[in-house]
């Protein structure tokens, strides 16, 4: 089935093609640190190749102190000196102007995706780090909002800008189905099975005809993953959240919505549901 087919296919590029990608702006955490408990975080802003990192942290007296590196991000890897600063504005002062205070020693950074990766800090073994998801659940409701899916690298360019709205029972795999008002395009989080930890979305027929597939991971407002044909072409494909369930745009405006059927009447669940076990299953 389309699965084993993306695996084989996905493994190939991996191999045969190294891409370079900008991990995701906003606040990042140490994974192993995530308890409960006030730990270290770090906020994380790539621009073109130049990377700048802020870390919240303590020092060895216990008191709250930040750092903050900036350099160039080349191949997904980044080392640079880790900046210490003193003698800024504190609240309600008057203006007053920071320093650095020399440096920590060199920090260094290495990312797996848009939203995983290493961190090696002055003094300490490395440790994971990875992008703060403190909002979206992997339910069916972290789904919800309108989506841009495009892949890359097609001949026949092609991408997808859907309104996730309706939630419906789940496939054997996953937590429940998300689909669009007329439920000719649907995705839903697998939690077991080959595609277990990642999302599944199939676009489908009035009469139930699967027409492709997606399966990507995401954190946030942003995916990365494949498209995949039944005709088993697999391209590497990004996904953006451009709105959240309430309807609130997550960074860029909108004119105008489409929706594609939108005065078609819903089709059987059961159809769609089909579809997205035959993007997720595999072959015995």
């Amino acid at each position: 089935m389309i699965l084993k087919k993306i695996a084989v296919v996905g493994a190939l590029l991996s191999t045969s093609f190294a891409y370079a990608f900008a991990p995701q702006t906003g606040t990042w955490i140490m994974t192993s640190e995530v308890n409960g408990k006030p730990g270290r975080g770090l906020a994380i802003d790539v621009q073109d190749n130049t990377l700048v990192m802020q870390m919240y942290a303590y020092d060895a007296s216990g008191n709250a102190t930040f750092y903050m590196t900036s350099g160039t991000l080349a191949n997904d890897r980044y080392s640079a000196p880790l900046n210490k600063y003193r003698g800024g504005r504190y609240l309600g002062s008057g203006d007053l102007s920071g320093k650095e205070d020399g440096s920590a020693g060199t920090v260094s950074m290495r990312f797996v995706s848009g939203t995983k990766g290493f961190i090696t800090l002055p003094g300490e073994a490395e440790k994971e780090i990875s992008r703060f998801n403190f909002a979206y659940g992997f339910d069916p409701q972290g789904l919800k909002g309108i989506w841009l899916l495009s892949p890359l690298n097609s001949t026949t360019p092609i991408s997808d800008f859907v309104r996730l709205e309706r939630t419906l029972a789940p496939t054997q795999d996953g937590n429940g189905l998300v689909t669009t008002a007329e439920g000719t395009f649907g995705c839903e989080y697998q939690v077991k099975g080959t595609a277990a930890g990642a999302v599944v979305c199939a676009k489908v027929t009035v009469t139930g005809r699967l027409q492709y597939g997606y399966q990507f991971n995401y954190s946030v407002n942003d995916g990365e993953g494949y498209y995949v044909s039944p005709s088993s072409q697999v391209y590497l494909a990004t996904m953006r959240r451009l709105t959240d369930r309430a309807g609130t745009g997550t960074g860029i405006v909108l004119k105008s919505e489409t929706r594609d059927e939108a005065a078609a009447p819903a089709i059987d669940p059961n159809l769609l549901r089909l579809a997205i076990e035959s993007v997720a299953a595999q072959a015995e």
